[in-house]
């Protein structure tokens, strides 16, 4: 990085320092996220270190990358148990998963300034430092190359339309990313783009992606007989839509609509994004005028509703389970698509919306045709109407799904020997 862009970068660092250490607590995302950073280094540097014990630390933004990185931590955990494990994330709605790892030490990662880097450094004084996807930070991984920590990246994958490949956004990253020791990237395709970021070639093995070994293991040790699962479990056709935007839910709802008049047998589990009273209320609301009869999840009466409303998080992986067929939000929203490959690994066709060109495994579903996209509200309802009448060709596209998923599996073996070599032989 040239030193002016340098200069800048860590002004605006510095500022956001600034910010975390007045803002107040909140529920609102990006305040939360200033909020969350005060007091963190004073935690890093509570941690005690082990200096006999090598240290392997991952960084991952959000929980989707953490899901990523969960397969490795596991496999670090049951093979190395001579290393100590330190996690970090972004964004505060990774908290609730990081407390979930079986690690040593987890919290959110600092804004990335020179003092603070250089501060949790010397706290955690790690053996390796590995990347979750794609988010590496510039001070971060100049001044753990410095120290001599090695340095990883996992699961790694580039979009085509990623702004990291933008002009400036590169000239930023690009000697970050040259300083990665080890890279797994999850297609040829993605090894290509991270070269154009500034990743040596030779650096650089095709691992896949640990997602769907993650998520495959999701599916092999759900409990089938759990209360939540037991009372919802119908023989009525289910439609579970997850991770619902409004812009998702103003071409899925009046279809169901349409769809529960016509075969008032079929039942909707909606789950939004982002469940706040406001959206909650719309879909109740929704609900009402439909003249369906409406459950939050945990009520008494959500066992005999038409449509159940999904009010918490970190519950829909395992309420795919109860699909016939799945509609994943994100597709109608600006943001993009969310991920299918859990309702694949159930073993039900998808659905989504148009917004899904940044998503290689919904292309990889549709060439498989265990997915279908749908263009708008029309095309929704058609679809939906042919899945409630059973035509066979939902079953087919289900069992193709799952044999999608299943084709991508190993990938945490991979991408754990990989870590491994950064972190050295076991002492």
């Amino acid at each position: 990085m040239n030193p002016l862009l340098r200069l800048g970068y860590e002004g605006v660092a510095c500022v956001a320092r600034a910010l975390g250490s007045i803002a107040p607590a909140s529920k609102r995302k990006l305040i939360a996220s200033f909020a969350a950073r005060r007091g963190a280094v004073d935690r890093y540097r509570g941690f005690v270190r082990d200096s006999a014990r090598p240290l392997l630390w991952m960084h991952a933004p959000s929980v989707g990358e953490g899901l990523q990185a969960r397969p490795v931590l596991q496999l670090m955990r049951a093979r190395r148990p001579d290393a100590q494990l330190a996690y970090s994330w972004f964004s505060p709605s990774a908290r609730t998963f990081a407390a979930s790892l079986d690690v040593d030490f987890q919290d959110v990662l600092p804004f990335d300034t020179t003092r603070d880097m250089r501060d949790v450094l010397a706290a955690l004084a790690p053996t390796a430092l590995v990347f979750s996807k794609l988010d590496v930070w510039p001070t971060l991984a100049r001044e753990a190359s410095r120290r001599g920590t090695r340095l990883g990246l996992v699961s790694a994958t580039v979009a085509a339309s990623s702004s990291r490949r933008s002009g400036m956004a590169r000239a930023i990253l690009r000697e970050a990313y040259g300083r990665l020791d080890r890279v797994g990237a999850v297609s040829t395709d993605d090894a290509d783009r991270l070269v154009s970021l500034g990743v040596p070639a030779r650096r650089i093995t095709i691992t896949g992606d640990t997602r769907y070994d993650q998520v495959w293991a999701r599916t092999a040790n759900i409990d089938h007989a759990a209360p939540m699962l037991a009372t919802l479990r119908s023989a009525r056709p289910t439609l579970v839509a997850g991770s619902t935007w409004p812009a998702d839910e103003a071409a899925l709802l009046p279809a169901w609509a349409r769809i529960a008049a016509r075969h008032p047998d079929a039942r909707l589990i909606i789950a939004p994004h982002e469940p706040s009273d406001t959206h909650l209320a719309q879909v109740e609301s929704w609900a009402r005028d439909a003249d369906l009869r409406l459950a939050r999840l945990g009520d008494a009466t959500v066992g005999e509703a038409d449509v159940v409303l999904v009010d918490q998080l970190g519950v829909l992986g395992d309420l795919y389970d109860l699909a016939q067929l799945s509609f994943v939000g994100g597709g109608f929203h600006a943001a993009g698509l969310h991920s299918v490959l859990e309702p694949a690994a159930f073993g039900t066709a998808v659905l989504f919306g148009p917004a899904h060109g940044a998503s290689r495994d919904a292309r990889l579903l549709l060439d498989a045709d265990g997915a279908l996209s749908v263009p708008d509200e029309s095309a929704l309802e058609s679809t939906l109407e042919s899945w409630a009448r059973g035509d066979a060709q939902w079953r087919t596209a289900g069992a193709n799904a799952r044999a999608m998923v299943h084709h991508g599996l190993g990938a945490a073996e991979q991408s754990f020997a990989l870590v491994a070599e950064l972190l050295g032989q076991a002492r």
